[in-house]
């Protein structure tokens, strides 16, 4: 994905984390059923790109409406930003343990009101709903499995959220294709999201709070008992002290800052050299890694492999596994490298196989249009006259039409494919059930709303498949590392904050304009597009990101307070050299 972190762990922790979760299964209990939430955030991000193509098919406006086809799919990213906000209050008013529950009984609400959904501004709603449980998750579960688990396995069990969130964005398309037969299809897709949110609440509710909250909150006896169950007798003294330690500097840090509301804290860090500049460098690798277009492709998949010649909604969905089967594999593939070769290096190498692709898509969506069949007259009127388009028959010279133009005329224009081969002429018909209903019972014949018969279809989904190895081990995790390194820990909350914010919010922005781009620069001119944002997103991250493997907390302050210069290893060196 898209959102959420992956911590980082190293074999030697996931090793040790098998161990340990063997001898005490309640710890492995604890990651799991918080990790839920990863699950329902990942399911979220995929199941809305199935769902799109039957929601078009059941309400008219919102196949004829790019903005609203848009909106129903951000609205759960503009309530996931405003969930993120009150999941940071909540997770230190209430606790952990009620912040999942709660966002657990929001994601049911949403998944139950678009499930009955009688219209779109009903599911926009829902979206709504299930975006605040999605963003309060995204900010919750992670920190509970991480103030939960022992310190030496850690990184491996909150690593298991952010596998979760990519096994989600997989089920989702799986579930997606088990209900494309089935009356009901798209809220049936929805609602079935409500099950394993009620199956979290149940076992949230049988789960203790964070230890480390209840000790913030003086409720020591209670933080005991939940770490003499979480690690051996003769541990629980020294992990007690080492809470103890945490939250006193902890404390001690937030005097030191000084500011109680959040807008004098975000002051007080931005006056801050070091933190600006981590600032720079954190807020830049989340920009781009949305502004490679990365949720295009986990909202609008199916719609983009549609765009590449593919009309079955059950093949464009089949297809579309591809791509967040990749997503999840990436995932595991960067626990195995990021350590290895660095958060900078990986997300570079990332970002030159991420240009190429998209500039590889941008040439094979162009050539499909160059390429697409020709309309007929003759077969674009023998249905009748009221079953032609009503752009073209109204256009004053049509002898240069083909497909791609006709779809481009208008949201009530569709291409009715050539019953003998695809790629010769078709027809130009008017975009309703009654047509579409008689050109798909003529022999051999295909409708077409989103993109046309195209010989380079297969070729556009490896190039998305070769996009997503390209993203995922890269661009995937290393920018939410490199966020969790880059502060000072007195402000690593504020500076990690506001990066989060920043890539919902960049998020957001991809995900409400992509079908407007589509349309007004075709699939061809979007990707180039995004190669554009990709290029620029490289050079900021080459001038302003430092590497931060191998460097303590300390080193990478004294880093920053130095100035970073690519292709200087002197700050790297000063700063080991006077830790």
């Amino acid at each position: 994905m898209v959102e959420g972190g992956i911590s980082k762990a190293d074999k030697t922790e996931f090793t040790e984390c098998w161990k340990t979760s063997w001898r005490t299964p309640y710890i492995m209990r604890l990651a799991l059923s918080a990790g839920i939430g990863g699950l329902l955030f990942g399911y979220d991000t995929g199941v809305i790109s199935g769902a799109l193509l039957y929601i078009k098919e059941d309400f008219r406006r919102v196949e004829r409406s790019t903005l609203l086809q848009e909106t129903i799919v951000s609205m759960a990213v503009a309530g996931a930003i405003v969930g993120a906000a009150l999941g940071g209050w909540l997770n230190d008013k209430l606790g952990r343990k009620k912040s999942i529950l709660i966002a657990d009984f929001l994601f049911l609400i949403g998944s139950i009101i678009m499930a009955i959904a009688p219209n779109p501004l009903v599911i926009i709603l829902g979206r709504i709903f299930v975006g605040l449980g999605v963003g309060m998750a995204s900010m919750t579960s992670p920190l509970y499995i991480s103030e939960a688990s022992p310190a030496r396995i850690r990184g491996a069990l909150v690593s298991t959220n952010g596998l979760l969130i990519t096994g989600g964005q997989f089920l989702s398309y799986l579930i997606n294709l088990a209900f494309t037969k089935t009356p009901g299809t798209w809220r049936w897709m929805l609602g079935v999201a409500g099950v394993p949110a009620i199956l979290q609440f149940v076992l949230m509710l049988t789960l203790p709070e964070s230890p480390r909250w209840l000790y913030r909150e003086d409720k020591v006896d209670e933080a005991r008992d939940i770490l003499e169950r979480i690690y051996p007798a003769d541990e629980v003294e020294e992990e007690m002290q080492a809470l103890k330690t945490s939250i006193e500097e902890e404390r001690a840090q937030e005097s030191e800052i000084g500011e109680t509301t959040m807008l004098g804290k975000i002051r007080k860090a931005w006056s801050n050299k070091v933190v600006r500049r981590g600032l720079y460098a954190g807020i830049t690798v989340q920009v781009a890694q949305q502004f490679v277009g990365i949720n295009t492709v986990m909202y609008y998949s199916p719609t983009i492999v549609q765009f590449a010649g593919f009309a079955s909604k059950k093949t464009a969905l089949a297809l579309s596994l591809i791509t967040s089967g990749l997503n999840a594999v990436g995932s595991i593939v960067s626990m195995c490298f990021v350590d290895r070769y660095g958060r900078r290096r990986l997300m570079l190498i990332s970002m030159a196989g991420i240009i190429t692709c998209l500039l590889a898509l941008s040439v094979v969506f162009f050539q499909a249009s160059a390429h697409a069949p020709a309309i007929s007259k003759p077969d674009s009127t023998h249905l009748g006259g009221n079953s032609t388009c009503a752009s073209y028959s109204t256009a004053a010279d049509v002898s240069s039409w083909n497909c791609m133009t006709c779809l481009r005329a208008a949201s009530e224009c569709a291409f009715c494919s050539n019953g003998d081969h695809p790629y010769s002429a078709g027809a130009c018909l008017a975009s309703n059930p009654n047509v579409k209903q008689a050109c798909k019972a003529e022999r051999g014949r295909e409708w077409y709303t989103a993109g046309c018969p195209s010989k380079f279809g297969f070729l556009s989904v490896i190039l998305l498949g070769a996009y997503i190895i390209s993203y995922s081990p890269g661009m995937g995790t290393a920018p939410w590392i490199v966020n969790s390194e880059i502060y000072p820990l007195k402000y690593r909350g504020i500076g990690g904050g506001i990066a989060a914010v920043a890539n919902w919010v960049s998020n957001l922005i991809v995900s409400e304009t992509f079908l407007s781009l589509t349309h007004a620069l075709g699939s061809a001119g979007t990707f180039l597009l995004f190669a554009a944002f990709s290029f620029t997103g490289t050079l900021a991250i080459y001038f302003l990101v430092p590497e931060t493997k191998g460097l303590q907390f300390e080193e990478v302050e004294k880093l920053l307070e130095q100035g970073f210069k690519p292709g200087s290893n002197k700050s790297r060196n000063a700063a080991h050299s006077t830790s």
